[in-house]
């Protein structure tokens, strides 16, 4: 529980918005919590923005409308914004500031903890290892996600990004393990907040699942609280409880509006397409608490989403994302126009840690061989495609017209997937396997000769079909 000060201020010189400035203040620090009460007895909460001398901006967490600047009373807290933690959080679903919002009582914890969190000491840092499965082929297959892993999803506004993030929500696993997911929105409309709290039902219902909802109506603090109460409940289930926990962040591109907001609030002087010159460590701050510490058995993976405004990847979310984290998602509009879902790109989707997640003794032994073969023949097949928008067709050979067959199987045999359906790794590489098996034995260079004898592979004559290739 919060420790309030016996001193209260009444001297609150202005509302402003969802800003309250306090004077005659003392002793008070810049993101120190804040109780609000007004003359009905109402309590509100905020945090300190800034201080300066005997002033205090404070943002208020449930907004200024009908209170009376000369009839409040302002307590500060000493400290920074602490929540309970425990497994007193799984199957909740709670607001952007952690209140219940499921119809439960208030969410009660064995301890509390900041939820600014404290960095992991590098020295007990290890790296991530062990996959996370998440049902979704193309991801499991070419972009593999590893536990301890950051691994961001890039989409543009119009794609199923959403869609896929609840997805992975519902049906991500680890093998038997003891596995959590803390799914924490913002920014959500009211529709896409009901359709969360629908598709991840089941997951709820098992004591899984930890959901805070934020909506586009909330004020703008408590986008800003909300990752960081994930990540501080997902902490304790890791490395307190020995919990795999996965923390799906959506969307990032609404916390950074958010930051944003609050920084001219502040009267920053504002950076790149004003946003605030510290967005890189902010963001840096949230995805680093993931990872795996030296003799605990638990991990945070994190798998933020952000929509790229005008599609631009050079922007400053996506763009400061990037560097700091292992990799990316990439949605495309192509593959979204043709029906296909998910509409991943994985040419342009990287897992940087997939070797540490993936291969003999994690996956399948010819896990890392299919993938990096599918990729190869991708990008041949990308070329050999821009090749016959010039050329046409029937300026193609009969291997290079056997990889856009192997393009379409791609994606229709293997990509394509149902929304709800959890595809086991094995029939995911076995529908690889299916499509590597449209080309010709000679063109599949990057697998040992065992795995193509195993599989049956074999020439194909020029111009003609594999004898006992699938349909």
């Amino acid at each position: 529980m919060t420790a309030w000060s016996e001193v209260e201020y009444t001297a609150v010189r202005e509302l402003r918005g969802p800003l309250a400035v306090v004077a005659g203040v003392s002793g008070v620090g810049w993101d120190e919590f804040v109780r609000i009460t007004l003359d009905s007895g109402e309590r509100r909460y905020g945090v300190v923005l800034e201080v300066d001398r005997d002033t205090a901006v404070v943002q208020v967490l449930e907004d200024t409308s009908g209170m009376d600047p000369a009839r409040l009373r302002v307590s500060f807290a000493g400290e920074p914004l602490r929540v309970p933690v425990g497994t007193g959080w799984l199957g909740r679903t709670c607001n952007g500031r952690g209140e219940p919002v499921d119809g439960g009582p208030p969410v009660f914890g064995e301890a509390s903890a900041p939820v600014g969190g404290t960095p992991i000491n590098p020295v007990r840092r290890e790296p991530p290892a062990d996959p996370v499965l998440t049902g979704v082929g193309v991801i499991d297959a070419l972009t593999t996600l590893v536990r301890g892993q950051k691994l961001p999803v890039f989409s543009v506004a119009g794609l199923p990004h959403l869609e896929l993030a609840l997805q992975i929500a519902a049906q991500s696993t680890v093998g038997g393990a003891a596995f959590s997911v803390v799914f924490a929105g913002m920014g959500l409309t009211h529709a896409d907040a009901s359709f969360v709290r629908d598709a991840l039902e089941e997951r709820a219902a098992a004591a899984e699942l930890v959901l805070l909802l934020n909506t586009a109506d909330d004020p703008v603090i408590e986008r800003i609280l909300t990752p960081r109460i994930a990540l501080t409940v997902a902490e304790h289930l890791a490395f307190a409880r020995g919990h795999h926990v996965l923390v799906v962040m959506t969307d990032m591109t609404a916390y950074a509006e958010a930051l944003r907001e609050v920084s001219a609030a502040r009267g920053e002087v504002p950076a790149r397409r004003a946003y605030p010159g510290y967005l890189y460590s902010d963001l840096a701050s949230l995805y680093e608490r993931c990872g795996r510490i030296r003799g605990r058995s638990g991990s945070v993976t994190v798998l933020p989403v952000l929509t790229m405004p005008a599609g631009d990847i050079t922007h400053p979310v996506p763009d400061l994302t990037g560097y700091i984290t292992e990799g990316q998602i990439v949605l495309s509009r192509q593959p979204h126009a043709l029906g296909v879902y998910p509409p991943v790109d994985a040419l342009s989707s990287l897992s940087r840690l997939m070797r540490k997640g993936a291969g003999p003794g994690r996956t399948r032994p010819d896990h890392l061989d299919v993938a990096a073969q599918t990729l190869a023949a991708l990008s041949r097949a990308r070329q050999v495609r821009e090749l016959s928008d010039l050329v046409g067709q029937g300026a193609l050979s009969p291997t290079d017209r056997r990889y856009l067959d192997f393009d379409q199987a791609f994606w229709r045999r293997f990509v394509a997937q149902p929304r709800d359906e959890a595809r086991p790794l094995d029939r995911t590489l076995d529908a690889v396997w299916q499509v590597l098996l449209t080309l010709p034995r000679s063109e599949l260079a990057l697998l040992p000769t065992a795995l193509l004898d195993g599989h049956g592979a074999r020439e194909t004559p020029a111009g003609g079909e594999r004898e006992g290739a699938e349909e």
